[in-house]
């Protein structure tokens, strides 16, 4: 059952989206040649702790870390380690969220490690794009499907592949709540936005083949199918009568 909240409440949950879009800021500062992802998992943990929050992703689903660091084929929930050393041309999904009186807030970005090739750098640009069209779309006159369409149309009109496999959600007192949000769909379809509606807006798109594999062994990493890059960008998102609400603002 979709949980549509009260004024009140999204203003409550400012303070989860305030602390999460820190640490992602904070934490994205950090990203360079020869750091490891655990140095930005323990950095983000103690971030969070010292404003009060909790790390939404710890011991979620018996995830070991404070962010999810997926880099370059890597499309979302790669485990930090302090084997896992950045390098020069390296692209990293860093996603994180902070539980602040029970509410939780999430958000993503995908940052460059150093310089990177042009294409990838296109990727990055054309996935945070694909993100603000999606929040323009989330709105009380909408359906899912306009949100989807406004992904889907930006990433494949500019070369780039959608995956299907994972998507946004709800949040609000749970990280994951319905409904499901698609970044690909048709404009005019699917269940119809309302205000109270609040949703973390995540695109994931990849440079070649929206096909996925994994995860394996780990049970959470998931992996182009062809080895190409991909590029993540999320927000927690507020419907209302207006314009969106972005929740994941500092």
């Amino acid at each position: 059952m979709i949980k549509l909240k009260t004024a009140e409440q999204i203003e409550a949950m400012r303070e989860a989206g305030r602390v999460s879009a820190k640490a992602l800021r904070k934490t994205g500062e950090l990203v360079r040649p020869g750091i490891s992802t655990l140095e930005l998992d323990r950095f983000a943990e103690n971030l969070i702790r010292m404003e009060g929050g909790i790390p939404a992703f710890l011991g979620y689903g018996g995830f070991k870390g404070s962010i999810c660091s997926s880099l370059n084929d890597q499309i979302v929930h790669g485990i930090p380690s302090r084997e896992v050393i950045l390098r020069e041309g390296d692209i990293i999904s860093i996603d994180v969220g902070a539980i602040i009186g029970g509410w939780v807030g999430d958000n993503a970005a995908t940052f460059a490690v150093g310089e990177i090739d042009p294409k990838t750098r296109r990727l990055l640009e054309v996935t945070e794009q694909c993100m603000w069209d999606a929040i323009d779309a989330a709105r009380s006159c909408n359906r899912l499907g306009d949100i989807g369409h406004a992904v889907q149309s930006r990433a494949e009109g500019a070369g780039f592949s959608v995956v299907r496999e994972y998507v946004g959600h709800g949040i609000g007192r749970s990280m994951h709540e319905p409904p499901n949000v698609p970044n690909y769909g048709h404009k005019g379809q699917g269940l119809k936005l309302k205000s109270g509606m609040v949703l973390a807006i995540e695109p994931m798109i990849n440079l070649g083949t929206h096909r996925t594999r994994g995860p394996f062994e780990d049970h959470w990493t998931v992996f182009t199918e062809d080895g190409s890059p991909s590029a993540h960008f999320e927000k927690t998102v507020a419907i209302t009568d207006d314009a969106p609400i972005i929740l994941t603002a500092e």
